[in-house]
Protein backbone atom coordinates (compact mmCIF):
# COMPACT_ATOMS: atom_id res chain seq x y z
CA UNK A 1 0.00 0.00 0.00
CA UNK A 2 1.50 3.32 -1.14
CA UNK A 3 1.72 6.43 1.00
CA UNK A 4 1.09 7.95 3.32
CA UNK A 5 0.13 11.02 1.33
CA UNK A 6 -1.05 14.13 3.17
CA UNK A 7 -3.79 16.56 2.27
CA UNK A 8 -5.99 19.06 4.10
CA UNK A 9 -9.37 17.42 3.53
CA UNK A 10 -10.87 14.25 2.13
CA UNK A 11 -14.47 13.79 1.02
CA UNK A 12 -15.79 10.26 0.64
CA UNK A 13 -18.35 10.10 -2.15
CA UNK A 14 -18.46 11.95 -5.48
CA UNK A 15 -22.17 12.52 -5.86
CA UNK A 16 -23.76 15.95 -5.89
CA UNK A 17 -23.51 16.38 -2.10
CA UNK A 18 -19.94 15.10 -1.82
CA UNK A 19 -18.77 17.31 -4.68
CA UNK A 20 -20.56 20.32 -3.19
CA UNK A 21 -18.84 19.71 0.16
CA UNK A 22 -15.47 19.37 -1.58
CA UNK A 23 -16.08 22.58 -3.53
CA UNK A 24 -16.91 24.48 -0.34
CA UNK A 25 -13.79 23.21 1.41
CA UNK A 26 -11.61 24.00 -1.61
CA UNK A 27 -13.01 27.53 -1.81
CA UNK A 28 -11.98 27.98 1.83
CA UNK A 29 -8.41 27.13 0.91
CA UNK A 30 -8.22 23.41 1.66
CA UNK A 31 -6.40 21.00 -0.61
CA UNK A 32 -9.15 18.43 -1.18
CA UNK A 33 -9.22 14.87 -2.46
CA UNK A 34 -12.57 13.30 -3.30
CA UNK A 35 -12.63 9.51 -3.02
CA UNK A 36 -15.09 7.61 -5.22
CA UNK A 37 -15.42 3.82 -5.26
CA UNK A 38 -16.95 3.78 -8.77
CA UNK A 39 -15.17 4.57 -12.01
CA UNK A 40 -16.72 8.05 -12.37
CA UNK A 41 -18.44 10.73 -10.34
CA UNK A 42 -22.20 10.93 -9.89
CA UNK A 43 -22.92 7.25 -10.51
CA UNK A 44 -24.95 6.54 -7.36
CA UNK A 45 -28.02 8.32 -6.02
CA UNK A 46 -27.18 11.41 -8.06
CA UNK A 47 -27.62 9.53 -11.35
CA UNK A 48 -31.12 8.25 -10.55
CA UNK A 49 -33.24 11.16 -9.36
CA UNK A 50 -35.82 13.53 -10.81
CA UNK A 51 -33.40 16.42 -11.40
CA UNK A 52 -36.01 18.61 -9.75
CA UNK A 53 -34.99 21.84 -8.03
CA UNK A 54 -37.35 21.92 -5.07
CA UNK A 55 -38.76 25.09 -3.52
CA UNK A 56 -38.71 24.02 0.16
CA UNK A 57 -42.44 23.94 0.87
CA UNK A 58 -42.81 20.67 2.77
CA UNK A 59 -40.20 20.63 5.52
CA UNK A 60 -40.55 21.66 9.19
CA UNK A 61 -39.64 25.28 9.83
CA UNK A 62 -36.08 25.68 11.05
CA UNK A 63 -35.01 22.17 9.98
CA UNK A 64 -31.89 21.66 7.91
CA UNK A 65 -34.10 20.43 5.08
CA UNK A 66 -36.15 23.62 5.09
CA UNK A 67 -33.29 26.08 5.51
CA UNK A 68 -30.86 24.40 3.11
CA UNK A 69 -33.50 23.66 0.47
CA UNK A 70 -34.72 27.26 0.29
CA UNK A 71 -31.15 28.59 0.24
CA UNK A 72 -30.01 25.85 -2.15
CA UNK A 73 -32.76 26.63 -4.64
CA UNK A 74 -31.48 30.19 -4.97
CA UNK A 75 -27.82 29.16 -5.02
CA UNK A 76 -28.27 26.51 -7.71
CA UNK A 77 -30.29 28.85 -9.90
CA UNK A 78 -27.45 31.35 -9.70
CA UNK A 79 -24.86 28.61 -10.23
CA UNK A 80 -26.60 27.27 -13.33
CA UNK A 81 -26.79 30.77 -14.82
CA UNK A 82 -23.12 31.43 -14.06
CA UNK A 83 -21.86 28.14 -15.49
CA UNK A 84 -24.24 27.75 -18.43
CA UNK A 85 -25.98 24.69 -16.97
CA UNK A 86 -29.36 23.87 -18.52
CA UNK A 87 -32.34 24.71 -16.30
CA UNK A 88 -36.03 24.76 -17.15
CA UNK A 89 -37.77 27.27 -14.82
CA UNK A 90 -41.08 25.49 -15.30
CA UNK A 91 -42.52 25.92 -11.80
CA UNK A 92 -44.68 23.39 -9.98
CA UNK A 93 -48.33 22.84 -9.13
CA UNK A 94 -49.18 20.83 -6.02
CA UNK A 95 -52.78 19.78 -6.52
CA UNK A 96 -55.80 18.88 -4.46
CA UNK A 97 -57.91 16.71 -6.72
CA UNK A 98 -61.05 17.01 -4.58
CA UNK A 99 -62.33 19.39 -1.92
CA UNK A 100 -61.52 16.89 0.82
CA UNK A 101 -57.80 17.33 0.05
CA UNK A 102 -57.88 21.11 0.26
CA UNK A 103 -57.14 21.38 4.01
CA UNK A 104 -53.96 19.35 3.54
CA UNK A 105 -52.99 21.57 0.62
CA UNK A 106 -53.64 24.67 2.72
CA UNK A 107 -51.34 23.24 5.40
CA UNK A 108 -48.56 22.90 2.80
CA UNK A 109 -49.15 26.50 1.72
CA UNK A 110 -48.86 27.62 5.35
CA UNK A 111 -45.62 25.64 5.71
CA UNK A 112 -44.26 27.27 2.56
CA UNK A 113 -45.01 30.70 4.02
CA UNK A 114 -43.39 29.78 7.34
CA UNK A 115 -40.28 28.62 5.45
CA UNK A 116 -40.15 31.93 3.52
CA UNK A 117 -40.44 30.17 0.16
CA UNK A 118 -40.77 33.02 -2.34
CA UNK A 119 -43.76 33.67 -4.59
CA UNK A 120 -45.92 30.65 -3.72
CA UNK A 121 -49.62 31.24 -4.34
CA UNK A 122 -52.83 29.31 -3.80
CA UNK A 123 -54.93 28.86 -6.94
CA UNK A 124 -58.54 27.88 -7.44
CA UNK A 125 -59.27 24.90 -9.62
CA UNK A 126 -60.19 27.23 -12.47
CA UNK A 127 -56.94 29.15 -12.11
CA UNK A 128 -54.95 25.90 -12.09
CA UNK A 129 -56.73 24.70 -15.23
CA UNK A 130 -55.99 28.06 -16.82
CA UNK A 131 -52.31 27.18 -16.50
CA UNK A 132 -52.68 23.47 -17.30
CA UNK A 133 -55.95 22.81 -19.17
CA UNK A 134 -55.70 19.00 -18.93
CA UNK A 135 -55.32 19.04 -15.16
CA UNK A 136 -58.02 17.95 -12.70
CA UNK A 137 -57.77 19.98 -9.51
CA UNK A 138 -60.13 21.62 -7.07
CA UNK A 139 -57.25 23.83 -5.90
CA UNK A 140 -53.48 24.02 -6.35
CA UNK A 141 -50.40 25.60 -4.83
CA UNK A 142 -48.21 27.29 -7.43
CA UNK A 143 -44.46 27.18 -6.69
CA UNK A 144 -42.72 29.21 -9.41
CA UNK A 145 -39.20 28.64 -8.05
CA UNK A 146 -39.36 24.88 -8.68
CA UNK A 147 -37.47 23.79 -11.79
CA UNK A 148 -35.77 20.94 -13.63
CA UNK A 149 -32.03 21.17 -14.24
CA UNK A 150 -29.07 19.22 -15.64
CA UNK A 151 -27.69 17.50 -12.56
CA UNK A 152 -24.81 15.89 -14.47
CA UNK A 153 -23.77 19.24 -15.91
CA UNK A 154 -24.01 20.65 -12.39
CA UNK A 155 -21.71 17.96 -10.98
CA UNK A 156 -19.29 18.46 -13.87
CA UNK A 157 -19.09 22.16 -13.00
CA UNK A 158 -18.54 21.37 -9.30
CA UNK A 159 -15.65 19.06 -10.16
CA UNK A 160 -14.18 21.72 -12.43
CA UNK A 161 -14.22 24.20 -9.56
CA UNK A 162 -12.62 21.69 -7.20
CA UNK A 163 -9.82 21.09 -9.69
CA UNK A 164 -9.41 24.83 -10.32
CA UNK A 165 -8.70 25.20 -6.60
CA UNK A 166 -6.09 22.44 -6.62
CA UNK A 167 -8.34 19.55 -5.58
CA UNK A 168 -8.73 16.25 -7.33
CA UNK A 169 -11.01 13.29 -7.78
CA UNK A 170 -9.73 9.77 -7.17
CA UNK A 171 -12.08 7.30 -8.87
CA UNK A 172 -12.04 3.52 -8.38
CA UNK A 173 -10.62 4.28 -4.94
CA UNK A 174 -12.91 2.89 -2.25
CA UNK A 175 -12.58 4.13 1.31
CA UNK A 176 -11.70 1.16 3.53
CA UNK A 177 -11.07 2.54 7.02
CA UNK A 178 -9.74 5.45 9.05
CA UNK A 179 -7.95 5.87 12.34
CA UNK A 180 -7.78 9.02 14.42
CA UNK A 181 -4.40 10.73 14.77
CA UNK A 182 -3.19 13.84 16.57
CA UNK A 183 -3.36 15.75 13.28
CA UNK A 184 -6.69 14.34 12.14
CA UNK A 185 -7.19 11.04 10.32
CA UNK A 186 -5.24 8.38 8.47
CA UNK A 187 -7.28 6.67 5.77
CA UNK A 188 -6.78 3.34 4.05
CA UNK A 189 -8.04 3.33 0.49
CA UNK A 190 -8.40 0.37 -1.86
CA UNK A 191 -8.47 -0.09 -5.60
CA UNK A 192 -5.86 -1.18 -8.10
CA UNK A 193 -3.21 0.87 -6.26
CA UNK A 194 -4.12 0.91 -2.54
CA UNK A 195 -2.94 4.01 -0.71
CA UNK A 196 -2.82 5.56 2.74
CA UNK A 197 -3.77 9.25 3.00
CA UNK A 198 -3.58 11.53 6.04
CA UNK A 199 -5.88 14.53 6.39
CA UNK A 200 -7.11 17.08 8.94
CA UNK A 201 -10.75 17.13 7.86
CA UNK A 202 -12.89 14.25 6.69
CA UNK A 203 -16.41 14.34 5.22
CA UNK A 204 -18.45 11.17 4.74
CA UNK A 205 -20.96 11.69 1.93
CA UNK A 206 -21.27 8.29 0.22
CA UNK A 207 -25.07 8.16 0.17
CA UNK A 208 -26.18 4.57 0.58
CA UNK A 209 -22.73 3.72 1.98
CA UNK A 210 -22.76 6.25 4.80
CA UNK A 211 -23.39 3.75 7.59
CA UNK A 212 -20.69 1.37 6.38
CA UNK A 213 -18.21 4.24 6.10
CA UNK A 214 -18.96 5.46 9.62
CA UNK A 215 -18.47 1.97 11.03
CA UNK A 216 -15.05 1.87 9.36
CA UNK A 217 -13.80 4.87 11.39
CA UNK A 218 -12.01 3.85 14.57
CA UNK A 219 -13.77 5.48 17.52
CA UNK A 220 -17.00 6.50 15.80
CA UNK A 221 -19.76 5.78 18.33
CA UNK A 222 -21.93 2.94 16.95
CA UNK A 223 -25.00 4.36 18.70
CA UNK A 224 -24.84 7.44 16.45
CA UNK A 225 -25.03 5.42 13.23
CA UNK A 226 -28.71 5.35 12.18
CA UNK A 227 -30.24 2.26 10.65
CA UNK A 228 -30.21 2.24 6.86
CA UNK A 229 -33.51 1.72 5.06
CA UNK A 230 -33.69 1.32 1.29
CA UNK A 231 -36.66 2.99 -0.39
CA UNK A 232 -36.78 2.21 -4.09
CA UNK A 233 -38.55 4.50 -6.49
CA UNK A 234 -39.46 3.49 -10.04
CA UNK A 235 -40.08 5.92 -12.89
CA UNK A 236 -42.30 5.40 -15.93
CA UNK A 237 -41.96 7.23 -19.25
CA UNK A 238 -45.01 8.39 -21.17
CA UNK A 239 -44.96 7.43 -24.85
CA UNK A 240 -47.25 10.28 -25.81
CA UNK A 241 -47.07 14.08 -26.03
CA UNK A 242 -46.37 15.86 -22.76
CA UNK A 243 -49.68 16.69 -21.06
CA UNK A 244 -48.32 19.50 -18.88
CA UNK A 245 -45.64 22.17 -19.14
CA UNK A 246 -45.13 22.45 -15.37
CA UNK A 247 -44.22 19.95 -12.69
CA UNK A 248 -47.40 18.44 -11.25
CA UNK A 249 -47.34 16.90 -7.77
CA UNK A 250 -50.16 15.27 -5.83
CA UNK A 251 -50.31 15.65 -2.08
CA UNK A 252 -47.40 13.87 -0.37
CA UNK A 253 -47.80 10.45 1.20
CA UNK A 254 -45.79 9.08 4.15
CA UNK A 255 -42.16 8.77 3.08
CA UNK A 256 -42.67 10.25 -0.39
CA UNK A 257 -43.81 13.37 -2.25
CA UNK A 258 -46.17 11.23 -4.29
CA UNK A 259 -46.08 9.97 -7.87
CA UNK A 260 -45.50 13.22 -9.71
CA UNK A 261 -45.10 14.40 -13.30
CA UNK A 262 -42.19 16.12 -14.92
CA UNK A 263 -40.90 16.80 -18.39
CA UNK A 264 -37.14 16.28 -18.59
CA UNK A 265 -34.79 18.66 -20.39
CA UNK A 266 -35.11 16.61 -23.57
CA UNK A 267 -38.91 16.94 -23.51
CA UNK A 268 -39.65 13.38 -22.34
CA UNK A 269 -42.69 13.17 -20.03
CA UNK A 270 -41.99 11.06 -16.92
CA UNK A 271 -43.91 9.99 -13.83
CA UNK A 272 -42.45 8.89 -10.51
CA UNK A 273 -40.94 7.91 -8.27
CA UNK A 274 -43.22 5.71 -6.26
CA UNK A 275 -42.17 4.18 -2.93
CA UNK A 276 -41.17 0.55 -2.44
CA UNK A 277 -39.32 -0.62 0.67
CA UNK A 278 -36.65 -3.18 -0.25
CA UNK A 279 -33.93 -5.10 1.59
CA UNK A 280 -31.15 -5.01 -1.02
CA UNK A 281 -30.02 -2.67 -3.77
CA UNK A 282 -32.07 -3.26 -6.91
CA UNK A 283 -32.20 -0.71 -9.71
CA UNK A 284 -34.57 -2.54 -12.03
CA UNK A 285 -37.73 -0.45 -12.48
CA UNK A 286 -40.76 -2.33 -11.16
CA UNK A 287 -42.78 -2.91 -14.32
CA UNK A 288 -45.52 -4.57 -12.28
CA UNK A 289 -46.30 -1.18 -10.71
CA UNK A 290 -47.83 0.22 -13.90
CA UNK A 291 -51.44 -0.16 -12.74
CA UNK A 292 -50.56 1.50 -9.42
CA UNK A 293 -48.93 4.37 -11.33
CA UNK A 294 -51.92 4.72 -13.62
CA UNK A 295 -54.33 4.91 -10.70
CA UNK A 296 -52.26 7.62 -8.98
CA UNK A 297 -51.83 9.65 -12.17
CA UNK A 298 -55.47 9.46 -13.18
CA UNK A 299 -56.44 11.31 -10.03
CA UNK A 300 -55.04 14.49 -11.59
CA UNK A 301 -54.98 13.44 -15.28
CA UNK A 302 -57.93 11.11 -16.01
CA UNK A 303 -57.14 11.04 -19.74
CA UNK A 304 -54.03 8.92 -19.21
CA UNK A 305 -53.80 5.80 -21.38
CA UNK A 306 -52.03 3.26 -19.13
CA UNK A 307 -50.66 1.47 -22.20
CA UNK A 308 -48.56 4.57 -22.90
CA UNK A 309 -46.57 4.04 -19.68
CA UNK A 310 -43.30 2.12 -19.98
CA UNK A 311 -40.71 1.45 -17.22
CA UNK A 312 -37.84 3.94 -17.44
CA UNK A 313 -35.43 3.62 -14.50
CA UNK A 314 -35.31 3.33 -10.72
CA UNK A 315 -33.42 4.95 -7.86
CA UNK A 316 -33.00 4.25 -4.16
CA UNK A 317 -33.44 6.80 -1.38
CA UNK A 318 -30.97 6.48 1.55
CA UNK A 319 -33.60 6.71 4.27
CA UNK A 320 -32.88 6.62 7.99
CA UNK A 321 -36.48 5.84 8.90
CA UNK A 322 -38.56 2.80 8.11
CA UNK A 323 -42.17 2.28 7.07
CA UNK A 324 -44.60 4.03 9.38
CA UNK A 325 -41.88 5.99 11.18
CA UNK A 326 -41.67 9.81 11.20
CA UNK A 327 -39.46 11.26 8.47
CA UNK A 328 -36.39 12.82 10.14
CA UNK A 329 -34.23 15.76 9.18
CA UNK A 330 -30.89 15.47 7.43
CA UNK A 331 -28.41 13.97 9.91
CA UNK A 332 -25.15 15.94 9.77
CA UNK A 333 -23.15 14.35 12.58
CA UNK A 334 -20.31 16.56 13.85
CA UNK A 335 -17.74 16.51 16.65
CA UNK A 336 -20.15 17.93 19.23
CA UNK A 337 -21.94 14.57 18.99
CA UNK A 338 -19.35 12.00 17.98
CA UNK A 339 -16.29 13.56 19.66
CA UNK A 340 -13.95 13.33 16.65
CA UNK A 341 -12.84 16.87 15.65
CA UNK A 342 -12.61 17.45 11.92
CA UNK A 343 -15.17 14.80 10.95
CA UNK A 344 -18.60 15.35 9.37
CA UNK A 345 -20.70 12.25 8.72
CA UNK A 346 -23.80 12.74 6.55
CA UNK A 347 -26.68 10.30 6.92
CA UNK A 348 -30.12 10.25 5.31
CA UNK A 349 -29.38 12.85 2.64
CA UNK A 350 -32.39 12.04 0.47
CA UNK A 351 -34.69 14.56 -1.21
CA UNK A 352 -34.23 17.53 -1.15
CA UNK A 353 -30.51 16.66 -1.00
CA UNK A 354 -29.78 17.61 -4.61
CA UNK A 355 -31.48 21.00 -4.23
CA UNK A 356 -29.81 21.59 -0.86
CA UNK A 357 -26.37 20.43 -1.98
CA UNK A 358 -24.63 23.80 -2.45
CA UNK A 359 -26.03 25.15 0.80
CA UNK A 360 -25.29 21.86 2.56
CA UNK A 361 -21.69 21.93 1.33
CA UNK A 362 -21.26 25.46 2.66
CA UNK A 363 -22.85 24.43 5.97
CA UNK A 364 -20.52 21.44 6.42
CA UNK A 365 -17.39 23.41 5.48
CA UNK A 366 -18.33 26.22 7.86
CA UNK A 367 -19.04 23.83 10.72
CA UNK A 368 -15.69 22.09 10.26
CA UNK A 369 -13.85 25.41 10.12
CA UNK A 370 -15.53 26.60 13.31
CA UNK A 371 -15.20 23.51 15.31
Amino acid sequence: MAGPFTTDAIVVGAGAVGLACARALARRGDEVIVLEARDAFGQGISSRNSEVLHAGIYYPTGSLKARLCVAGNRLIREYCALHGIALDPCGKLVVATASGEEPALAAIAAQAAANAVPATRMLTGAEARGLEPRLVASAALHCPTSAVFDSHGYMTALLGEIEDHGGRLAVATPFLSAEVTRQGFRLRCGGAEPVTIACQRLVLAPGLGAQEAARAIDGFPPALIPARHLAKGSYFALNAPAPFSRLVYPLPVPGSLGTHYRRDLGGQPLFGPDLEWIDHEDYTPSASHRDRFAAAIRRYWPALDPQALTPAYAGIRPKIHGPGEPQPDFDVCLAERHGLPGLAALFGIESPGLTASLALGDHVARQLAEG
